[in-house]
């Protein structure tokens, strides 16, 4: 059907509908997970759907209960409008791939599109229409656990992986039935929550707003994202879910977005213990009027719709606009021809394909942050035994945090070593638990450590403080886990720490005592054959740090593209008191955002642009400038390498980050082999977005330093001058 038929059927529709028809197309509620109908868990869902007064239910999961409520809605409402069903697939239905933030790390947006492709292959199957993913909030709080489900701190990277993930999810054709409706949340700025505390204070400036949060969700909205869900936080002490200049001027107005706007749960009714409206019917009004077209959970916009129509509080043009958009998703969706699913072709489990993309993409994600004497990969042929150590070692407990009820556990790092090295001589010893102070079982693990050749410790992070919900104010590893690592390294062997977790952690205390550290994050249902890839050399680790490693907590926030200050600090003057930096502790990350090592090494060229000067206005007219560089693999074998593109403007009306990322490009060469790569700068990377609300884009005049290396710190440089 048509965009043209779309409107048609929608115009029909909206004129046979009564208010309160209206009104329920606007009402998503929650469904009681693995409960089918006839329950009293399920009665309001029920009730709502039998009479025509439901849009949306969340939370129902398989093919047997979804149609089930499906035949209510279609064959017993009056105009028999189809349900649309919502579920959180983050990163998998059945088959959980690794989480956003790993995923980040590969620094190859074709890896969130393989996740996207097939999870939206199992949800659909399943009966499920729309994910609420991919989020999109650019973040520098690592306390802050949703941080495991962004893409990080850059917003060119996370613009990247939004235009993956919703290809992924939606493909060309959303009434297909491998795919499924894409949600870019959260609209707009939760990321930077105060402190790292959820759904916290959010007071930010206009050009940050337009430069650091909205890129991802335009790149998002510009791909085709049929939904968009609203944050949380106030914006500057106007909360998301009641701003009119994010949700209508900007995302509406100025990107012409013409998809459904969705709640986050229960937060229409937030707004009341937010102080922005005195009670539910003003709640109603303020998120109505802003722009939100769908309630979840909540019921304000059914409770006082009506009254707010009569009153003149709400206009008959912004109810029928908000209608009109989720009959138009429900359309897109191919739900009027196809409201069923064949319950027969259902998937219930991950295929064969989708383990191996699994771990495909789950090798791709590690991060290699040090590797002394090239301990790694480990020598198959050489290596007599191991000790595998830790209580993550053999753990299921590595899907990370939104993995869906009955998702298979993870194939634990220990059983995929054994798998790897039959022929060596494996002790495993936990050591301690991954939360708790219990250090009886150390001794074990040393008498482990001292009897083998070589000592993997799988240490880090629970998935369950990790997520929503799931701040922290220290950021070492729970429980005795240090303490742990200290009396094996003490050991003398070489010893790999495999670390696992949601957020960056601070490792300072104990990086340098052990050999070298493998950064897995939570890698999904195939964590133990991807990390033993990664360990025997199977697979050469290319990943880069989509995340700044901070020393300590008090470095908070610490993120490389920061502002400039008038009196920065420079490492080799220590001595200079009166510049930015912290009285007892040295400048600068544990590890970079950008890092990343290998087991082979590259050499990197200076960066070459195709011009050394170009007109503002050219550039406002669409000309670019091709840069450069020469990447050669200067070691003994094949591997990836991310090279990396940054931009910097030394003067500007409005101080600029010391740089920026404006390009990326992960590249397999042979030992030996040379490549150039090449990347294309256009007024997009060049200039930024002031203070004006209106929305205003400026190329300034001046000199444009321009980056490339394999990390946020290179040196190699270039200048462009504007004029």
């Amino acid at each position: 059907m048509s965009g043209h038929d779309h409107q048609s059927r929608i115009e029909e529709l909206l004129g046979q509908m009564t208010v309160d028809e209206k009104l329920g197309q606007l009402q998503q509620l929650a469904w009681a997970w693995g409960t089918g109908p006839g329950g009293a868990d399920t009665e309001q869902a029920e009730a709502a759907a039998r009479k025509g007064l439901l849009g949306s239910v969340l939370n129902i999961v398989g093919a047997e209960t979804s149609n089930a409520l499906q035949r209510i809605a279609v064959e017993e409402s009056r105009l028999g409008i189809p349900l649309v069903f919502g579920l959180d697939v983050i990163h998998g239905y059945h088959t959980t791939f690794p989480i956003p933030l790993a995923q980040a790390a590969a620094f190859d947006p074709a890896v969130t599109e393989k996740d996207a492709e097939v999870s939206a292959r199992e949800a659909r199957s399943n009966g499920t229409h729309w994910t609420f993913s991919p989020m999109m909030d650019v973040t520098r709080e690592p306390r802050w656990g949703r941080i495991a489900e962004s893409i990080g701190e850059d917003p060119y990277l996370t613009a990247g992986y939004a235009v993956a993930k919703v290809r992924g999810y939606q493909g060309a054709d959303l009434s297909a039935p491998d795919r499924i409706a894409a949600c870019a949340k959260h609209f707009v700025a939760y990321g930077g929550a105060e402190g790292g505390r959820d759904y916290n204070t959010v007071d930010v400036s206009e050009q940050r707003l337009r430069n650091l949060y909205l890129p991802p969700f335009r790149a998002a909205v510009d791909a085709g994202a049929a939904t968009v869900m609203a944050a949380f936080n106030t914006i500057s002490g106007v909360p998301a879910h009641a701003n009119p200049h994010t949700l209508t001027d900007i995302l509406k107005e100025e990107w012409g977005f013409d998809g459904v706007v969705v709640s986050d749960w229960t937060g229409v009714q937030e707004l009341i213990p937010h102080g922005n409206a005195a009670n539910e019917a003003e709640a109603a009004r303020r998120s109505l009027t802003a722009g939100v077209d769908m309630e979840m959970v909540s019921t304000t916009f059914v409770d006082h719709g009506r009254d707010l129509l009569a009153s003149g509080a709400l206009s008959q043009e912004r109810l029928d606009d908000a209608v009109a958009r989720v009959l138009r998703l429900k359309l897109r969706l191919g739900l009027f021809e196809s409201p069923y699913v064949e319950e027969s072709a259902a998937l219930t489990t991950p295929t064969p394909e989708a383990r191996a993309a699994a771990r495909e993409v789950a090798g791709r994600c590690m991060v290699l942050l040090k590797n002394d004497n090239n301990v790694l990969p480990l020598d198959a042929q050489a290596l007599r035994s191991l000790a595998v150590v830790g209580p993550f070692a053999d753990s299921g407990d590595l899907l990370g945090t939104w993995t869906l009820p009955g998702a298979p556990a993870a194939v634990p790092v220990l059983a995929g070593l054994r798998a790897a090295l039959p022929d060596t001589d494996i002790r495993h010893a936990v050591g301690v638990p991954s939360d708790g102070f219990d250090t009886g079982g150390i001794p074990e693990a040393v008498a482990a450590a001292e009897a083998a050749d070589a000592v993997v410790l799988v240490v880090g992070e629970p998935p369950a403080i990790s997520g929503e919900a799931a701040v922290r104010s220290e950021l070492g590893l729970p429980g005795a886990q240090e303490e742990l690592i200290d009396a094996v390294a003490a050991a003398g062997k070489p010893c790999v720490v495999v670390l696992v977790g949601g957020r960056p952690l601070t490792i300072g205390g104990w990086a340098d005592k052990v050999s070298a550290i493998v950064m897995a994050w939570h890698p999904g249902i195939e964590a133990g054959p991807a990390v033993t890839d990664v360990l025997t050399g199977a697979v050469v680790p290319g990943g880069k740090l989509p995340v700044t490693f901070p020393r300590t907590v008090g470095q908070l926030p610490l993120y490389y593209n920061h502002e400039r200050t008038g009196r920065p600090s420079d490492p080799a003057a220590p001595d200079v008191k009166y510049v930015s930096k912290y009285l007892d502790l040295a400048d600068g990350p544990e590890f970079a955002f950008g890092h990343g090592l290998s087991y082979t090494t590259f050499s990197l060229g200076d960066p070459v642009v195709s011009r050394e000067r170009i007109g503002a206005e050219e550039l406002g007219a669409g000309a670019t400038v091709e840069v450069s560089v020469v990447v050669r693999n200067s070691g003994d074998r094949e591997g990836d390498e991310v090279v990396q593109l940054y931009v910097q403007d030394p003067a500007a009306s409005i101080a600029q980050p010391v740089r920026r990322l404006r390009g990326f490009r992960r590249i397999r060469l042979a030992a030996g082999e040379e490549r150039q790569v090449r990347f294309t700068l256009g007024a997009d990377d060049v200039g930024f977005w002031t203070n004006d609300p209106a929305g205003v884009f400026t190329v300034e005049p001046g000199e444009i330093h321009i980056h490339t290396g394999n990390s946020s710190q290179t040196r190699a440089r270039r200048t462009l001058l504007i004029t």
